[in-house]
Formats: C-alpha cells, structure tokens, sequence
C-alpha cells in the first residue's frame, strides 16, 4: 500500500492535523496484509514537521515495523524531521533505496 501525504496536503505542520490524519488512514491500513509493505511517498509535500509526523508516522511505525517503507525525498524538512524522529524514538525508519 501506497500513502501519498500530499492527501492530507502539502503543508503538514500541526499535531492536531497529523493525529486527525492519522485517525483517517486507520479504515485503509485494516485492509493490509501481513505480508505488504506500507510505503510513504513524500511527493508534492513542502513542510513536514516533526509534531506532525510524529502522530502520524511514529504509530505506523509501532505497527508496521520494517514493513514501513519511506520512499526518497530531497525535502529537507522530511530528511531533518525523520532524523529528529528516530533520536526521539531510537528506532530508525526504513527508506527504499537504502
């Protein structure tokens, strides 16, 4: 399964807004087999920040483990806010490609 964020748009920077997107991806990741991938694809996306991704990415995450896969982004803001987030958690992400 593929998430494009820039569904939940191209300026992801608020907690509330991260939860809330979060809370509308559950009936889609119920459908995921456990043998799937779930891939984030940060296309289109300007700002991501770190209070965002945290409620939406650190539960994916905690349920998905390596099966979460972050496709490659030149976004500086997603590479700082990945970083900060796997300090934070102690627990690195895993990007295609790498």
């Amino acid at each position: 399964m593929r998430i494009e964020l820039k569904k939940f748009g191209t300026t992801l920077t608020s907690r509330q807004m991260g939860n809330e997107a979060s809370k509308a991806l559950q009936p889609m990741l119920r459908a995921i087999k456990t043998d799937e991938n779930v891939e984030v694809d940060f296309s289109d996306v300007l700002t991501f920040s770190p209070s965002w991704a945290d409620e939406f990415l650190t539960p994916l995450l905690q349920e998905f483990g390596d099966r979460l896969l972050l496709l490659p982004s030149d976004n500086l803001s997603v590479k700082a806010t990945i970083h900060l987030l796997e300090e934070i958690n102690k627990r690195k992400f895993r990007w295609q490609g790498r």
